[in-house]
C-alpha cells in the first residue's frame, strides 16, 4: 500500500511539473525563432540601407564617389556583424538551456529507477515530457 501511494504521489508530482517544463520548452523554441527573425530582419534592413546609400553616392564622382560606396559597404558590414554576434550569443544561451534540460532528464530518469513495472514506465515517459526528450 505505501508503495502504491509513493508511486501515485511520483505520478503526480512529475505531471504537474511537466505541464510547465513543456510550455519552457515551448518558450524556448519560440524565442529560437524570434532570435532567428531578428536577425533577419538587421541584415534585410542593413541591405536596404545600402542600397539607398549607394544610390546616394551616384551623385558622386571619382575618388569621393568610391569613398561613399566603400564606406556604405562599410556600414551593412558592421550591422550584419553586430546581428551575426547577436545571434550567436542568443544560440549558445539557448544551448546551455538544452544541456540544463538534458542533465535533468538524466536525474528524472535516474529516480525513475527506484521504481519499477508500470510505475517505472510512466515515471520515464513523463520525464521526457517534462524535459523535451
Amino acid at each position: 500500500m505505501r508503495h502504491a501511494v509513493r508511486t501515485l504521489l511520483c505520478a503526480v508530482a512529475i505531471s504537474a511539473v511537466a505541464f510547465g517544463a513543456n510550455a519552457k520548452t515551448d518558450a524556448v523554441k519560440n524565442a529560437e525563432k524570434q532570435y532567428k527573425g531578428d536577425y533577419k530582419a538587421a541584415v534585410d534592413r542593413a541591405d536596404a540601407d545600402y542600397k539607398t546609400a549607394k544610390q546616394a553616392c551616384d551623385a558622386k564622382r571619382g575618388n569621393d564617389k568610391d569613398a561613399c560606396i566603400k564606406e556604405a559597404k562599410a556600414n551593412r558590414d558592421k550591422v550584419k556583424a553586430d546581428a551575426k554576434a547577436s545571434l550567436k550569443s542568443k544560440e549558445a544561451m539557448a544551448d546551455a538551456r538544452d544541456t540544463r534540460m538534458d542533465a535533468q532528464y538524466k536525474v528524472a530518469k535516474e529516480k525513475c529507477d527506484a521504481l519499477s513495472g508500470d510505475a517505472k514506465d510512466r515515471c520515464v515517459n513523463e520525464a521526457k515530457q517534462r524535459y523535451g526528450q
